[in-house]
């Protein structure tokens, strides 16, 4: 019922150009998390994209309403609610190595539209928010209200939904297009500890003096630098060859008086899948291995993190902490944030658990390994989520699925937390469909415009099964 006027709304040409261009005007705001400022709790970056999006679903006649800047609503009509559809419109950083457009200039090439936050969420909330313009347009008659909730802080820790559902209650039934399609009803908990270690000022040389690696700790690092000082281009030219070799990275190698600055260029990923990138931080501890360094506790402590986070284990392998589960799959790992003084150092890595992970296996066995090499590791687990697969809610979303994608639906688990990752029985729900990949978190990331016209399709349909 109701699919063929559906799929005539969407298919028209107009509705197209609705889409891009709303989601353009969002993608133009760098909606970035900064230091608060008054009535701004992430900076004015995200409290502008909120005032943009409320602003675009009041221009469609819905009510808006802001709380403080932490989260917008946006509701399809006055009943009470059955339905809550979360997406966010903070982005990550927008990182280096964009080639078709820059981060926050829309650009559309070839039924793609580039931009920072065109995947991942602004696109997604768009199609949301054209699916309640979709469901009041066709005049379909509905028992409850939809409510799509708008957070600024989702890439920061998600403290705004939590301020959010401290004023307000669940809804019955919550999804959030902050995945992809079909389903994903498990979320991996995480494990992201902070490990130090200290050393006496050193003079001896060559020696590594500063060290800088990552910029947030859910994105696999695509640049990395650091400072040795007494060494020189020529010297260290043939073990930057090796490492590239061995590695797949490649490394830019700068002399600064007596210090040898030293880049390495790798490829961002999303920390969830750190397989889909190349770390800048373990290829620049792969070098250091190689270099002719000094033996004081800089060198000693660098190369013990070379020992324990190897290029290529995404797997936790040599951390003592690889583990796996039928049902949520593979723990995988990220080292993502590295900095290094002249007398010590402070590094974090993101890993997504699977559901048989625990504090024994996970959490105690990497500070034993840590503290073989005298780091201390300070961090909680966060527990998984989980939401049944046979539940009628999940079985209505997957049904909407099939429907307009001729696909079958199953549901997923993911490494990736999503929006729903405290939320009792919510789950991800698009946007991207199987198999694309956005660059999500990367650079040139992208939407495919007609992938999301068929996603504003399907959340038309679940908003009349769930509220009809």
């Amino acid at each position: 019922m109701y699919e063929q006027q559906i799929n005539a709304y969407f298919d028209a040409p107009a509705r197209r150009a609705q889409l891009v261009e709303a989601v353009s005007r969002l993608v133009r705001i760098r909606s970035v998390r900064e230091e608060p400022q008054p009535g701004m709790p992430f900076g004015p970056g995200p409290a502008a994209a909120l005032d943009e999006a409320l602003k675009l679903a009041g221009e469609l006649g819905f009510a808006v309403k802001n709380y403080d800047n932490y989260v917008g609503a946006v509701d399809l009509n006055d009943k009470d609610t059955a339905l809550h559809i979360l997406c966010h419109l903070d982005v990550v950083g927008e990182g280096t190595g964009w080639t078709v457009t820059e981060p926050y200039e829309p650009k559309e090439v070839d039924g793609m539209l580039y931009g920072r936050g065109t995947d991942d969420d602004k696109g997604p909330a768009v199609a949301a928010l054209l699916a309640m313009q979709a469901v009041r347009e066709l005049g379909v008659p509905l028992k409850h209200n939809a409510r799509l909730l708008l957070g600024t802080d989702e890439e920061s820790g998600s403290s705004d939904i939590e301020y959010y559902y401290g004023k307000e209650p669940y809804a019955p039934c919550t999804f959030s297009p902050d995945g992809e399609f079909p389903v994903i009803n498990i979320e991996k908990g995480s494990y992201k500890p902070v490990f130090t270690k200290t050393w006496e000022a050193e003079t001896a040389t060559p020696r590594v003096k500063e060290f800088h690696g990552g910029f947030r700790i859910n994105v696999l690092p695509p640049e990395a630098e650091c400072v040795i000082a007494g060494l020189s281009a020529q010297a260290a030219q043939s073990c930057c060859d090796q490492a590239a070799a061995h590695t797949g990275a490649s490394f830019e190698l700068r002399e600064e008086g007596d210090d040898l600055r030293i880049l390495c260029h790798g490829t961002g990923a999303h920390a969830s899948t750190p397989e889909e990138g190349n770390n800048a931080i373990t290829a620049l501890l792969h070098l250091l291995t190689l270099l002719p360094l000094a033996k004081v506790g800089s060198t000693a402590a660098l190369r013990a993190l070379a020992v324990l986070f190897p290029h290529g284990d995404c797997a936790g392998k040599a951390l003592g902490i690889a583990q796996a589960d039928e049902i949520s799959g593979p723990l995988t790992l990220a080292f993502s944030l590295l900095e290094v003084t002249p007398t010590g150092l402070s590094g974090q890595f993101d890993s997504r658990v699977p559901i048989c992970a625990n504090e024994a296996n996970c959490k105690a066995a990497a500070e034993a390994a840590f503290a073989k090499f005298g780091f201390t590791a300070s961090g909680e687990m966060e527990a998984p989520h989980h939401t049944p697969a046979d539940t009628p809610f999940v079985s209505t979303l997957l049904k909407c699925y099939e429907q307009f994608t001729g696909q079958k639906g199953e549901c997923l688990a993911i490494g990736g937390g999503t929006y729903v990752h405290h939320i009792p029985g919510g789950v991800a729900f698009g946007c991207a469909m199987p198999g694309f990949n956005g660059n999500m978190h990367g650079a040139d990331e992208h939407t495919c415009i007609a992938d999301q016209l068929t996603a504003a399709k399907i959340f038309t349909q679940a908003i009349i099964d769930l509220c009809g």
